[in-house]
């Protein structure tokens, strides 16, 4: 966790740094959400990447899906998050999630009460998650029957929200929290790490 909270520290410092020189130019912060997202989730469970091969994030064939809202002037949210539209084999069908042992969510924001940078991430076990398979499930029929038509199944994470909700068309949950780690003015500080959800996490209706 030492050498995440360096990680943390490393990411926050090159954006911010970045931001000084990029509001000056009138230019977007050099920064890639994608690839830091990654290499955190490597960290935090072990599974390396595929050594700048072309493919699926992780090497287990598991996904990350980053988002972050700092100096954003869009809606960030979490696009793509299962196969449609591809020219893969289990490209919309539930196929896809019986392949993947995991789907990563990374979210940088900020704490609503202190308003300090915050880094959030959030675990699926897509084989076996039943009430995450359900709502793709119900995304996947609705697009065959025509009902949607784009190939971009998108999770709207809680923004700036102490929640763990995400939002979809085709239902909402409580997605199991693996990591939360809020910047304190100096350094990272880790407010919650919960290692389990990677064996028996779940996601949960909303009460």
């Amino acid at each position: 966790m030492d050498k995440v909270i360096k990680f943390l520290n490393l990411h926050h410092q090159s954006f911010f740094m970045g931001k000084i020189y990029a509001d000056e130019t009138l230019q977007p912060t050099p920064e890639d959400s994608r690839a830091w997202s990654q290499i955190l989730v490597s960290m935090l469970t072990g599974i390396p990447g595929l050594a700048r091969k072309k493919g699926a994030d992780l090497a287990d064939v598991s996904d990350v899906k980053a988002a972050n809202t700092w100096g954003a002037i869009d809606t960030p949210r979490f696009n793509g998050c299962i196969k449609a539209g591809t020219k893969s084999s289990v490209s919309d069908s539930m196929d896809s999630l019986d392949d993947m042992p995991y789907l990563f969510f990374v979210m940088w924001d900020n704490e609503p009460i202190s308003k300090r940078e915050r880094t959030r991430v959030w675990c699926v076990r897509t084989q076996s998650d039943v009430n995450f398979r359900e709502i793709c499930e119900r995304w996947y029929k609705q697009k065959s029957e025509g009902l949607i038509v784009s190939n971009n199944f998108q999770l709207h994470p809680p923004r700036n929200k102490n929640s763990n909700k995400f939002n979809n068309t085709c239902g909402n949950l409580d997605y199991p929290l693996l990591l939360e780690a809020v910047y304190d003015g100096s350094t990272y500080t880790v407010k919650e790490y919960s290692p389990n959800v990677l064996k028996s996490g779940q996601c949960k209706i909303p009460l």
